[in-house]
C-alpha cells in the first residue's frame, strides 16, 4: 500500500511538471528562476531531515542518561559535538545555496 502510494505521488509530479516544460522561454508570464526555486527546496529538505536528524539524536542520548546516570556528563559532549555536526549539513546547504543563486 504504502509503495503504491509513493508511486502515484512520483506519476502525479511528473505528469503535473510536464505542461511546464511545454511552454515557451519568454511566454505570457515572466522567466522562472529554476535555480532560486530549486535552492528553496534544497533548503526546505535540507532543514527537515536536519531537524529530524537532531530530534532523533536528543531522544536517544535523553534515553541513555536515564538509563545510566553516571555516564550524563559523557553523553552529554558527545551529544553537543553530534547537534553541531548535523547542524553544520544545514549550513553547508545554505552557503552552496548563496554562492549558486547570488
Amino acid at each position: 500500500m504504502k509503495k503504491s502510494l509513493w508511486y502515484l505521488a512520483g506519476c502525479l509530479l511528473f505528469v503535473g511538471a510536464t505542461p511546464a516544460f511545454a511552454q515557451e522561454p519568454g511566454g505570457a508570464g515572466s522567466a522562472v528562476n529554476w535555480v532560486a526555486l530549486a535552492s528553496g527546496f534544497s533548503m526546505a529538505i535540507a532543514s527537515a531531515f536536519c531537524g529530524l536528524a537532531q530530534g532523533k539524536a536528543t531522544a536517544a542520548a535523553v534515553e541513555a542518561m536515564a538509563r545510566n546516570p553516571g555516564a550524563a556528563a559523557a553523553i552529554r559532549v558527545a551529544l553537543i559535538l553530534g547537534l553541531a555536526l548535523i547542524e553544520s549539513l544545514a549550513l553547508y546547504t545554505l552557503v552552496i545555496i548563496f554562492a549558486k543563486v547570488v
